[in-house]
């Protein structure tokens, strides 16, 4: 395989889509790669990029002790959904107005090490800002901040350097939901938007090209615009993506470099049990080389049809 075929990542843009919904196509791709590693006949891993805009949802990370049962339902009743992942991190929010993409590579094709990524994914995310005009930066927190204030969140998991979760952009996001928690275990953290530093509407929308852009500069890939077709969410149980984001990376990404391919894979992982709790599956973990706790990885393969969250 030629090094341009294995740095091709295929873009997939999902609409507006519930937690769990999207966590299922997920976990479809994270199968495929395990299977390949496994040697699986006719098993494909494919390089994949899902972008999604959730619904509202909080969701904790594997840092979850401080979070008692009183304070979870607390957060239920804001009328957002709760679960507990198993994505290195402390709790965040998810929803309307926030771009939310989730890598899923096999670094091996790139570099095999956590920490590298989680520095590529800041690194996009700056690239990202830079291009609105807006100075981006690290601090010792996992995440992207201008100046004090966070704009992107990262929270990731890991199976044999195969990559799950993902970041977070604010855009036009509602940033009251933030007020009711310690957003990624931060006390007094200013959480901000993309809208609230440019003192304008910047919709979610209007940050997939630039993301895009920074993205394969970044990884240095070669991007490839996919479409979930009808028969790949016979599992997911909400209404078809809203169609303003396919169209948008349809008809305008074409100056991205993004190639466009009308179906997905040929052999899509079989379909995944969602369970009914807020909590999924677990596996055994450890702490990743980050040596962050936005991290996780797992030295356990996930049985056949069992979520590895």
């Amino acid at each position: 395989m030629s090094s341009v075929a294995k740095r091709a990542v295929s873009v997939v843009s999902m609409g507006r889509m519930g937690f769990m919904a999207a966590y299922d196509v997920q976990m479809r791709y994270v199968r495929n790669h395990l299977d390949e590693l496994a040697g699986l006949p006719h098993a494909h891993g494919e390089n994949m990029l899902l972008l999604v805009e959730h619904t509202p949802v909080y969701t904790v990370g594997t840092r979850d002790r401080a979070y008692t049962a009183d304070y979870c339902q607390a957060l239920k009743k804001t009328g957002a959904e709760f679960y507990r992942t198993n994505r290195g991190g402390l709790v965040t929010f998810h929803g309307p107005g926030q771009l939310v993409a989730y890598p899923i590579l096999n670094l091996k094709q790139f570099k095999p090490s956590m920490k590298w990524y989680v520095n590529r994914l800041e690194e996009t995310l700056i690239g990202t800002l830079r291009r609105f005009g807006i100075t981006g930066r690290r601090t010792c927190e996992t995440g992207v901040w201008v100046d004090e204030r966070k704009i992107a969140s990262i929270g990731l998991h890991g199976t044999r350097y195969i990559t799950s979760h993902g970041v977070a952009l604010n855009c036009n996001t509602d940033l009251s939901w933030f007020s009711e928690i310690e957003a990624c275990g931060l006390p007094g953290v200013e959480v901000t938007s993309l809208s609230r530093e440019l003192d304008r509407n910047v919709p979610y929308q209007d940050s997939v090209k630039p993301f895009l852009r920074a993205f394969q500069e970044v990884f240095e890939c070669e991007l490839e615009f996919q479409m979930l077709e009808e028969r790949e969410l016979p599992s997911v149980s909400v209404p078809a993506p809203e169609s303003r984001g396919g169209e948008l990376l349809h008809t305008e990404l074409k100056e991205v470099g993004i190639r466009h391919m009308s179906t997905m894979a040929p052999n899509p992982a079989p379909r995944l049990i969602i369970p009914q709790s807020d909590s999924l599956p677990p596996t055994t973990t450890t702490e990743a080389e980050t040596e962050d706790d936005h991290t996780q990885t797992s030295e356990v393969e996930t049985p056949p049809g069992k979520a590895m969250w």
